[in-house]
């Protein structure tokens, strides 16, 4: 616990001045100026259907970026900034990830809104030796562990636990599930499918919705004429829940509803309306940052995060602009543990990070565990009155 804490205190004390600088225009040091740039990549879906996903990340990245250039760099050394936008498209983040390896040079990469984008880039950073921190959600990005990619998001199938967890404490054991036809839904199925047999857990509808889909009463309605279903999991992420959320409440069906984690940014709750009232998901604490206990190590990084984010964009926070966040203080946390950015170097030292507090949980990596989330970094939270709500 004692090395836990140094650590943690020593990664916070390295981005106090981060987080405290202001916008004063000529802040960045002589030296900064004149020093080789840490590169930092970035490919995300700011536009089109995963946009609520990609916009938030895209403005974290560079609102980051310009806060540590105006507070002197990384060790002197400034941050050049590339972003792309992928528009949801795989075929193009692959496309982007060449770009940024061949073109651009960049010594790190963070991003891949999604898990296809995210594994379209996977063996183009695996084969050139790049460093990747992917901002998606499945748990096939990181398990297998693959030696040049991590990820910041908590896996589908942690979602799945948390989800099942809480059936449980309802006494709820039958469980229908309705999934996206995109890489994370897929994923987020063949998860949740495992971990219900493990906990006990009898799936008694198993249907699935396209992510463009505007109508899925169909699927709706066979989960609503199976009488053994005691609860039901949407897993998919962008409009296509609140679509769902809205036909199920249309089609009057009395069951709990649990969604995915990637739901949880107030987004959802503004496109699913008041049907919205009463879906559970599991979250990071930052959608929950001030009904954390005090005594939460992750508080103040919540809410101070909030309050930068909520201050620069006059909008609500998101758990994916937190992932952003993360994926950028974890790789430049290891860019000044390895001394520079030999690409090798800060692979490792990226994987050596421990006890970092994150808007997501506290982060402990290893080479067999290059995410470093525990099931304990998810709280299940619930749409009450229009907001998040902590489930106690």
């Amino acid at each position: 616990m004692r090395k836990r804490l140094l650590a943690t205190f020593a990664f916070t004390a390295a981005f106090t001045a981060v987080a405290a600088v202001t916008a004063v225009p000529g802040l960045m040091s002589a030296a900064a100026q004149a020093a080789d740039p840490i590169k930092v990549g970035a490919i995300v879906s700011a536009t089109g259907p995963a946009s609520f996903l990609g916009d938030p990340e895209k403005k974290v990245l560079e609102l980051y970026a310009d806060r540590i250039n105006k507070a002197g760099g990384v060790d002197g050394r400034p941050l050049q900034l590339t972003v792309y936008d992928d528009g949801g498209a795989a075929d193009k983040a692959a496309s982007f990830t060449k770009r940024l390896i061949e073109s651009d040079g960049v010594d790190v990469i963070v991003g891949g809104t999604t898990t296809a984008a995210t594994m379209a880039a996977v063996p183009l950073v695996e084969r050139a030796g790049v460093p990747f921190i992917s901002l998606a959600g499945a748990v096939v990005i990181v398990e297998p562990v693959k030696k040049w990619v991590f990820k910041t998001p908590h896996t589908d199938r942690m979602a799945a636990e948390k989800v099942m967890e809480d059936m449980r404490k309802r006494g709820l054991t039958k469980l229908a599930l309705l999934s996206e036809d995109s890489g994370f839904g897929k994923s987020g199925r063949e998860q949740t499918v495992a971990v219900a047999k493990e906990r006990g857990i009898e799936l008694v509808a198993d249907e699935t919705y396209g992510a463009k889909d505007t109508d899925v009463t169909a699927q709706l309605t066979k989960i609503k004429n199976n009488a053994s279903a005691q609860a039901v999991l949407v897993f998919g992420l962008g409009q296509g829940p609140a679509v769902v959320t809205k036909n199920y409440r249309q089609l009057g069906i009395a069951l709990p509803l649990y969604q995915s984690h990637g739901v949880a940014s107030k987004e959802y709750i503004r496109l699913a309306g008041g049907a919205a009232e009463g879906v559970r998901l599991p979250a990071a604490g930052l959608v929950v940052a001030a009904q954390l206990a005090d005594s939460d190590p992750q508080k103040k990084v919540v809410t101070d995060f909030t309050k930068v984010y909520e201050d620069s964009f006059n909008t609500e926070v998101s758990t994916f602009a937190g992932h952003a966040y993360d994926g950028l203080m974890i790789a430049l946390d290891a860019v000044k543990r390895a001394g520079g950015t030999d690409k090798a170097k800060l692979r490792d030292a990226i994987e050596q990070t421990k006890g970092y507090v994150g808007t997501g949980g506290t982060v402990t990596m290893s080479a067999k565990d290059h995410m470093g989330l525990t099931l304990d970094a998810f709280h299940m939270v619930e749409v009450r009155q229009g907001d998040w709500a902590l489930v106690k």
